[in-house]
């Protein structure tokens, strides 16, 4: 006669075997459908934040020109280029709240068109106050795009698959300034004055492209993944739990709460020092590579220019799935920022053209590699409402250091009568992100 006790166990070995099939066969479909989510949603992603770089950056190609045609200083330039992240951060969090509510095709369509006609509307730069009014305004419009990219994809990415998607998003960086400076530097140098001077067509021809764009992401963008006609209601239900078990893991803020955690604060901070990083590069190397060969800034200076940018788009993907699977995100960001901080420093002391490239381009995977990784911390934390609110307090306040940077560095140049001192500067006071990142054991496996 059959023990009862035995078929009790068999039984209950029996549903533990299924219950661990089931497990096994869900996170495999999450791996497909994470998998097909990059192929459907990151692409178009990826060109949105190309521009939205070149927007950022392309005062950088055309700081000599403006300086001859609207008699933009040294000290004025440095200024407007910091006050497009005073407008940034002013609209940043309302921004992202808005997107929350009315859904990620509306609001982020919304944003690139209106960046785009005032990035047309550069072409009226003609005195320094126009530049300072331009630059603020450009900020005003675009504020919320980089924080509204960041909770977009949290919206569809669990948190197991999300640093990797963050560093596809982040690849619209290396791929704007590999592609986006030899065709800023062309059209520079070699475009046809036709009623306009070359600066102002570049403004003209990237700002054109973003709007076509923002129309564009308005048909093609699904806010959320219930809105995803190309997904299965079979995989919406599996992505769902996955999200829901991310929720369980984080804290409950309210709006308010969220504006005084002091964790969240530790990520404004950190993320602050490695835009400080970011900029200090950005805005200053097309003219730092057209010193050292003892010409404006044209299509070769472009070439160049793209050398750093192609070493991060090797490195991106690599190491942001690394990541991932290490799931050692705290550690990883140390490592990048610290391995940025001291690679400007060493760059800002070359006198070799060659060896100046070499040290900018590892700061280079640094700073632009460190952000993925970065973003999925506070995303683990914040859910819902909050996270649009603490997703943007970060960007708004962090992306400050883009207006610290070229006044930062212009004050010190001016001060010391040496032009290596102010990016040494600037990396040693982002170096303390790295001490502040140190203190995050408790948060996460890194």
């Amino acid at each position: 006669m059959e023990n009862p006790k035995n078929t009790h166990n068999t039984q209950e070995n029996t549903d533990s075997r299924t219950t661990l099939s089931a497990v096994s066969k869900n996170l495999v479909n999450l791996d497909s459908i994470c998998k097909k989510m990059r192929f459907k949603i990151l692409p178009l992603i990826v060109l949105m934040f190309c521009l939205s770089m070149l927007d950022r950056s392309n005062i950088g190609f055309v700081k000599n020109h403006i300086a001859i045609d609207a008699g933009i200083s040294e000290a004025a330039y440095a200024l407007g280029a910091g006050l497009f992240f005073i407008g940034y951060a002013l609209f940043e969090i309302p921004s992202n709240l808005l997107l929350h509510k009315l859904g990620a095709k509306i609001w982020l369509s919304r944003i690139m068109i209106s960046w785009g006609i005032v990035t047309m509307c550069m072409i009226f730069i003609h005195d320094s106050t126009s530049f300072y009014i331009l630059r603020f305004l450009l900020g005003l419009t675009e504020a919320g795009f980089s924080p509204g990219i960041i909770l977009y994809l949290s919206y569809f990415f669990p948190s197991s698959h999300r640093s990797s998607a963050y560093g596809i998003y982040q690849m619209g960086v290396p791929i704007a300034f590999i592609f986006g400076a030899p065709i800023s530097g062309a059209i520079l140098e070699y475009m046809p004055p036709f009623y306009f001077s070359n600066w102002q067509w570049m403004f003209i021809i990237q700002g054109f492209a973003t709007i076509l764009v923002g129309i564009l992401a308005f048909f093609v963008l699904s806010s959320k993944p219930s809105d995803a006609k190309w997904l299965t209601q079979e995989e919406k239900e599996i992505l769902q739990a996955a999200l829901n078990n991310d929720t369980k893991k984080t804290k409950k803020h309210s709006i308010l709460s969220t504006f005084g955690d002091s964790l969240v604060w530790r990520f404004v901070f950190v993320y602050f020092c490695v835009q400080l990083s970011n900029y200090a590069v950005v805005f200053y190397l097309p003219t730092r590579i057209a010193d050292f060969l003892g010409t404006n800034v044209g299509f070769y200076a472009g070439v160049l220019t793209a050398i750093p940018w192609i070493a991060v788009f090797i490195a991106l993907p690599f190491v942001t799935r690394l990541a991932d699977r290490k799931k050692a995100w705290r550690i990883f960001a140390m490592s990048l920022l610290g391995l940025a901080v001291c690679s400007m420093i060493l760059a800002s002391l070359s006198t070799s053209l060659w060896i100046f490239l070499l040290f900018i381009s590892f700061a280079a995977i640094g700073f632009i590699v460190v952000q993925p990784i970065f973003w999925n911390l506070p995303t683990q934390m914040l859910s819902s409402t909050s996270a649009a609110a603490g997703i943007a307090l970060i960007g708004s306040l962090g992306n400050l250091g883009g207006f610290i940077t070229p006044n930062l560095k212009s004050f010190v140049e001016s001060a010391t009568q040496n032009s290596s001192l102010g990016l040494v500067s600037v990396a040693l006071v982002a170096l303390f992100g790295v001490f502040t990142l140190m203190f995050l054991k408790n948060y996460s496996k890194g």
